[in-house]
């Protein structure tokens, strides 16, 4: 990726809750150079919904955007050549993936993914509780993307998609956040799903822990719970200090703190070209920053 190709970076950190709003949703905004990022207010009250983000991408997006998703755009394939071993129904790639949960999800509201979770074949894969687990869960762990596993081989903590139980679960976030990609519907190319114009807005698949890793924060002490240690963070990254918060959360410097990784980030040619990429782009994607 060419030196100044993009000149904004945007972290999304994601929530796939059930309620209206959502306090686990924070945007966060920076431009080139060394100035700390600044979270995006929502439009109209204290939290964002997950349609406002929707429209915030469609309608407010600055230009040459490099945005992150804290989210998984795609569920395992490669080690069953499917999403959903045994259903007929299951999707040759990630795009008609995304097509089939907003398809199965349609009603529900704010691109929440209940009854996608709730479909008689498609709940068979996930683990939905205690006691409650669908017949085709891979036992233990469940099912890992590739990327998921590189991020284990360097000792980070992925959590399989198809787990939706516990705080560290990230299936309900994910199938909210393929609701959001189908509805974009190409405005802004995703990678590596897409092709990579010259110019113009990229979103990426982010995982805060390699932002905090980057920033020499101690493994298992990611989260900022304050403006002094998110201003350290920020440190190593080359950028200023933050504007002071009128309340901190760990979305929120997540956020800050992820931006600013991207911008560092960016412009590094082999982010963009893992090895192996090319066997799984359209099917599983991959997390940016992961070698």
């Amino acid at each position: 990726m060419r030196p100044g190709r993009f000149r904004h970076f945007v972290a999304i950190d994601w929530s796939g809750a059930k309620t209206p709003r959502q306090p686990g949703i924070a945007i966060a905004l920076c431009g080139a150079g060394t100035a700390a990022p600044r979270l995006v207010a929502p439009p109209q009250h204290r939290l964002w919904s997950r349609a406002e983000v929707l429209h915030w991408l469609q309608s407010s997006l600055p230009e040459d955007a490099l945005i992150g998703l804290d989210l998984s755009p795609a569920l395992p394939f490669a080690d069953a050549r499917a999403y959903f071993p045994g259903w007929d129904r299951s999707p040759a790639d990630a795009r008609h993936l995304w097509q089939m949960v907003d398809a199965i999800a349609a009603d529900d509201a704010d691109l929440a993914a209940h009854s996608f979770i709730a479909h008689p074949e498609a709940r068979r894969h996930f683990r939905h509780g205690k006691g409650d687990c669908g017949d085709l869960f891979t036992p233990g762990a469940g099912r890992m993307r590739k990327t998921e596993q590189r991020q284990r081989a360097h000792r980070l903590a992925p959590t399989s998609c198809f787990n939706l139980v516990g705080a560290a679960q990230v299936g309900k976030s994910s199938l909210t956040g393929m609701r959001l990609l189908h509805r974009l519907g190409g405005a802004v190319p995703v990678w590596p799903f897409d092709p990579l114009a010259d110019a113009g807005s990229v979103i990426v698949e982010i995982y805060t822990s390699l932002a905090a890793r980057a920033a020499r924060i101690p493994a298992g002490r990611s989260k900022m719970g304050d403006g002094a240690a998110l201003d350290a963070a920020l440190r190593e990254l080359g950028s200023a200090p933050h504007i002071p918060l009128p309340r901190y959360s760990d979305h929120a410097t997540d956020a800050i703190l992820t931006a600013a990784w991207l911008r560092t980030a960016a412009h590094t040619p082999e982010l963009w070209h893992p090895p192996g990429l090319d066997e799984i782009a359209q099917t599983e994607g991959w997390t940016f920053g992961v070698t």
